[in-house]
């Protein structure tokens, strides 16, 4: 029978090679917040707070712009969106643990751990909960950690970039980046350029406004076109 141990380390080193990914994410996001005047402290402590990478992202775009608190609360929570299906969907595995282990499940949700825990579980039902716990926070923590070192370490980084270096390219690289994989179906391509012209055409809505308008147009849209692909089928 296997321990927990060893889910645990099953986990990590499952979650071992997104770790080449999220490690220059995380330094982008640090060097970026330096550039907006962020400290070194207050960028890390932005990562360990809220630890979503395209909602960091966003946030800090909106903190640029000078868009008030709630207007950066509202569009960040929006982005992250996902994470309360992700939430729905573990918590038929995982609903069974105390209260405080729950919350911090929840806190260490990430894209590539909720995949990884989510197909473990689905192929070996019969896990006990301390073993499906253990993988879970296997498949997260290395990953978190290495976010949180990547922000500290590209904060430092930034404080020594000379100002002629515009690093403003940055921020839509990354965020290319990280939509361009997952579309690997017509709703998500439909959904992606539908919520891409809407920007650009919604751009000059105040606080990044235009911004959520094109998310939820795109939305429904992308998820119309899926059921209509289901219907057809």
């Amino acid at each position: 029978m296997q321990s927990s141990r060893h889910d645990f380390w099953a986990g990590l080193w499952g979650a071992l090679p997104f770790c080449i990914v999220v490690a220059p994410y995380g330094m982008v996001f640090g060097v970026l917040a330096a550039e907006s005047g962020l400290d070194i402290f207050t960028a890390v402590a932005f990562s360990m707070a809220v630890i979503a990478g395209a909602a960091q992202f966003t946030a800090l775009s909106l903190m640029q712009d000078q868009a008030p608190v709630f207007i950066v609360i509202i569009v960040g929570l929006a982005v992250n969106l996902r994470m309360a299906l992700y939430s729905a969907t573990l918590a038929t595995h995982l609903g069974a643990a105390p209260f405080w282990i729950r919350a911090f499940v929840a806190y260490a949700i990430l894209d590539h751990s909720f995949a990884l825990a989510d197909q473990k579980f689905q192929n070996e039902p019969d896990m006990s909960l301390p073993r499906k716990l253990a993988f879970y926070f296997g498949a997260t923590s290395l990953v978190a950690v290495i976010w949180v070192v990547g922000t500290g370490f590209g904060a430092w980084l930034g404080t020594r970039i000379p100002d002629w270096l515009a690093l403003d390219f940055a921020m839509p690289i990354a965020f290319i980046a990280l939509v361009a994989p997952a579309l690997r179906s017509l709703p998500h391509v439909v959904a992606a350029f539908t919520a891409a012209t809407l920007s650009l055409l919604l751009a000059p809505a105040p606080y990044g406004l235009g911004l959520i308008i094109a998310a939820l147009i795109a939305l429904v849209l992308g998820a119309e076109v899926e059921r209509r692909m289901g219907t057809r089928s």
